[in-house]
């Protein structure tokens, strides 16, 4: 299995993981394990046909054939190209961060290596949409991006994050997610191309308004309003 040994679960185990690990997420948001298997004991249909899509694109297929990793050992060259490409924008945004591209939980609980591998590129592709949108990692730009992710992926997970960071937002940011964030996002969502569809690794050393221009990717604009985001 990718990234982590497989474990079966029959319906009332997959649902007990679901619950437990539903509960333990809005208890602490930043566990990325229990978010992991959320997404995954929830999201088998909606993985399925992300999976039936990829097939559909050729550049889909060339991803599902070649299996690329968003991990160091293949993408540590991005640190190292032109400051105006897409590639230096992500290796951008990880470092001021100090994000590592290896940090992403393995996948558990998918039934075949092919829906494993969605399921993985999924979760690595995270910050390379957090890259082209211009989101932060707050709970804001999370929130909002779970909104595109939902839209491109329709999993489960995505609208509970969602309702579950809304429900943490204080009255200004709730205010602000509304009226800001959530029109942009689904704005955002529709507009763009198959976002799983794309084989994000071989656009590295294109132009970033380039890559969005061709993608249709509408970056978040500026919120009007400052408001305590994290």
């Amino acid at each position: 299995m990718i990234g982590g040994a497989h474990v079966r679960l029959n319906g009332w185990q997959q649902a007990a993981v679901a619950l437990g690990s539903a509960f333990g997420a809005l208890l602490d948001p930043r566990r990325a394990d229990l978010i992991a298997a959320l997404g995954e004991t929830t999201g088998k249909p909606a993985f399925e046909r992300v999976l039936e899509r990829m097939k559909r694109s050729p550049e889909g297929r060339a991803v599902l054939l070649e299996r690329p990793r968003v991990i160091s050992k293949n993408v540590g060259h991005a640190w190292d190209l032109p400051e105006n490409t897409f590639g230096a924008a992500y290796a951008k945004f990880m470092g001021s961060r100090n994000f590592s591209p290896d940090d992403r939980p393995p996948v558990r609980f998918m039934d075949t290596e092919e829906l494993a591998y969605v399921a993985m590129r999924a979760r690595e592709v995270h910050d390379l949409w957090h890259t082209l949108f211009g989101l932060p990692t707050n709970l804001l730009g999370e929130s909002a991006l779970k909104v595109i992710e939902f839209q491109q992926m329709q999993l489960p997970m995505c609208l509970m994050s969602v309702i579950g960071g809304s429900a943490r937002f204080n009255s200004k940011q709730g205010s602000l997610f509304l009226e800001h964030y959530l029109p942009w996002a689904l704005r955002a969502g529709m507009n763009c191309t198959d976002l799983m569809c794309v084989y994000y690794e071989r656009h590295f050393e294109e132009d970033l308004d380039v890559v969005r221009k061709n993608w249709g990717i509408i970056p978040a604009p500026p919120p009007a309003t400052k408001v305590e985001t994290k």
